[in-house]
């Protein structure tokens, strides 16, 4: 049974007052068939915690910024500071447990002048977070392809405009198959999930029993840290390399989707928030470890093609030619959900031509958001013109998500601080005397993630390795302000829940 979209159109402006959260999810259906055609929404938060993809794509940036050291504690320091973001949110949302999340928190907690404002403000960051997080990934996904390609013929190197149009192919690809098998992607989202704990534990034994590059030491694997290639000081350097870590926790703030699909979501939904932090670093550590003991020659690794050392890290490992596809599932998942982000983001008059791409499919593509699908996918290909300027552009999509989405979890925890935390002092998940301290410390890391994401990986810098995310994410705020003062102040009433 689909997503009832027709149902999703009842919907009401989040009121002045009060908020009563729901208790269980009878707001997109009434049935089960109809929470199990929408967890694919909220699953990209545990593909991306814990996926093999989201540690390894940008894994040239840890090799050039330290190697193993880097790779391993930087990973743990992201996950440690984390979780008092995912603390504070869990809060946050068990005072309002709905499906716009940090977009309907920063509305009811801003001061009644500038909420709307305010909320526009998020909204669009989240928005964005989602176009350029799937940009990220079908970017990685056509990057991939061609380093797996070059294993296999080893005198052939694409140029840029050829790794564009392999991109091009894997957006049309990506959109096509999401757009005409909508509404069997949830089963598709339980096999991606799947695929994705067995992949872990397949890669796991096999690194460590293959080994055909030789095995290190505890020593080497846990603590070698060679940053002389990155131009940095050591400890920046160690910091530059933490790109990978902030990148796999970028799906916790998306767990938010779930509000109106679960029971009780004042006090499961919380528990969800918070669990992810803790589950998706073990998981990350089990896959760390055995790569670091079984780590090839670094310098071979920063000479692979398009900066994707991954496949060749396999094939050096394992002593044969094979490529895992881990992202192609992963790449539909986020297709999905950014879908669903754009088309709740029109419906709220929050974007040009809104009355466009807030319109469904026809025929059987009724409750199909196939314009939004079709927005995302351009504004893919737009950005992915950034790669014919710099070979760095993967990690300035990386960075960009990471800004956007850390922006949008910040804004409404600051506007927590200013209202000096009274509208959590009775929700069921409280921090208790912890909630200033967490909430601070929260807001602090995302600052400091989002100035570190923002800079270069290596110096000098030259124009082909640049990193454009600060121009990205200022651009796209410079759109969203002036968009606010040519309609949205006009026709933008707040956003939207269901009733």
């Amino acid at each position: 049974m689909p997503i009832k979209f027709e149902e999703l159109k009842n919907t009401f402006p989040a009121s002045e007052d009060g908020f009563d959260p729901p208790s269980r999810s009878t707001e997109l259906g009434n049935s089960n068939s109809d929470l199990e055609n929408l967890q694919h929404l909220t699953r990209v938060g545990t593909l991306l915690s814990s996926g093999s993809f989201a540690l390894t794509s940008p894994l040239e940036t840890s090799l050039i910024s330290g190697g193993p050291a880097t790779m391993l504690w930087s990973f743990v320091m992201v996950s440690a500071f984390t979780l008092p973001v995912a603390m504070s949110m869990g809060e946050i949302c068990s005072k309002y447990p709905t499906s716009s999340g940090t977009y309907f928190w920063t509305y009811k907690l801003a001061p009644s002048r500038y909420r709307l404002l305010f909320s526009w403000v998020v909204g669009w960051l989240v928005t964005v977070g989602y176009w350029v997080v799937t940009l990220s990934v079908t970017f990685g996904t056509s990057q991939l392809i061609l380093a797996g390609t070059n294993i296999y013929l080893p005198q052939w190197e694409a140029t840029a405009w050829q790794t564009y149009l392999i991109f091009v192919l894997v957006v049309i690809l990506t959109t096509t198959v999401a757009i005409v098998f909508d509404h069997w992607l949830p089963f598709l989202d339980i096999i991606a999930a799947t695929w994705n704990l067995v992949g872990i534990l397949v890669i796991v034994i096999c690194l460590s029993v293959k080994a055909s590059a030789g095995r290190h030491s505890a020593k080497y694997a846990l603590t070698h840290f060679d940053a002389s290639q990155s131009g940095w000081t050591p400890g920046w350097a160690f910091f530059i390399g933490m790109l990978p870590g902030a990148y796999t926790f970028l799906g916790v703030p998306t767990i938010v989707t779930m509000g109106e699909e679960i029971f009780d979501p004042s006090v499961n939904l919380p528990k969800a928030i918070v669990w992810a932090v803790p589950t998706g670093s073990l998981l990350g550590v089990i896959f760390l470890l055995p790569i670091l003991f079984t780590l090839p020659d670094i310098s071979v690794l920063l000479a692979a093609p398009e900066g994707q050392p991954e496949a060749l890290v396999f094939e050096l490992i394992m002593g044969s030619k094979a490529v895992f596809g881990l992202t192609i599932l992963c790449g539909l998942s986020v297709t999905c959900a950014t879908s669903r982000a754009t088309w709740a983001f029109a419906r709220d008059k929050a974007i040009p031509f809104h009355h466009v791409f807030a319109n469904l499919g026809r025929g059987r593509w009724s409750d199909t958001p196939v314009n939004a699908y079709l927005l995302s996918a351009v504004i893919q290909l737009a950005l992915g013109c950034i790669y014919l300027g710099s070979t760095a552009a993967f990690n300035s999509f990386v960075a960009v998500s990471i800004m956007c989405f850390g922006s949008s979890c910040a804004i409404p925890i600051l506007l927590l601080l200013a209202r000096r935390r009274k509208p959590v002092e009775d929700v069921p998940f409280s921090l208790g005397i912890w909630g200033y301290p967490l909430n601070v410390l929260a807001v602090f890391w995302i600052v400091f993630e989002m100035i570190i994401v923002s800079m270069p990986v290596s110096l000098p810098v030259e124009r082909s390795d640049m990193n454009y995310a600060s121009a990205v994410f200022v651009g796209f705020i410079a759109i969203s302000a002036l968009w606010y003062i040519i309609d949205g102040r006009h026709i933008y009433s707040g956003p939207y829940v269901p009733k």
